[in-house]
């Protein structure tokens, strides 16, 4: 195993996001058995289409009114998310490892491995909202400071 060194800025904020995680953690547990499969299956192909680099696809899983929230994105409308996320970022993405797929209700947690086509890895988690089978939003906690292929790859 080899031994990483990490920044003081950077372990305050995962110790945050470690901190927030096991709040929330005991109750999304305890409810993982809450999680439909159309919405477990719904969250696979949203990170499918990423993955195949499908607009489409991924645009037709999305609520008309859907919304996507990061540290640098608030409450983005489905346009400005392809804008700001998907075309600066999409070809950049080789694979995602998703760890843990968890909720009930509405509401899921979904934390993962992001490979990037340049060898490195980020790791987030995401929230996802749904309504009547469709991602209503996604709220994105980086888990480092600009956590996005973008960011990590210098594009």
């Amino acid at each position: 195993m080899r031994e990483r060194q990490m920044s003081r800025r950077n372990l305050l904020g995962t110790g945050a996001c470690a901190l927030a995680a096991a709040a929330v953690m005991p109750a999304i547990a305890s409810a993982q058995a809450g999680l439909s499969t159309k919405t477990e299956q719904t969250i696979r192909k949203y990170y499918a289409a990423w993955e195949r680099k499908d607009w489409r696809a991924l645009n037709m899983l999305l609520a008309d009114d859907f919304t996507f929230t990061s540290p640098n994105d608030d409450h983005d409308s489905r346009s400005l998310y392809k804008t700001r996320c998907w075309d600066s970022n999409a070809d950049l993405i080789r694979q995602f490892d998703l760890q843990l797929i968890a909720g009930s209700g509405n509401d899921a947690l979904v934390m993962y491995v992001l490979h990037i086509k340049n060898g490195k890895t980020i790791e987030n988690a995401e929230h996802f909202h749904m309504r009547d089978g469709k991602v209503e939003s996604v709220r994105c906690y980086f888990g480092q400071q600009n956590s996005y292929p973008a960011a990590v790859t210098g594009g």
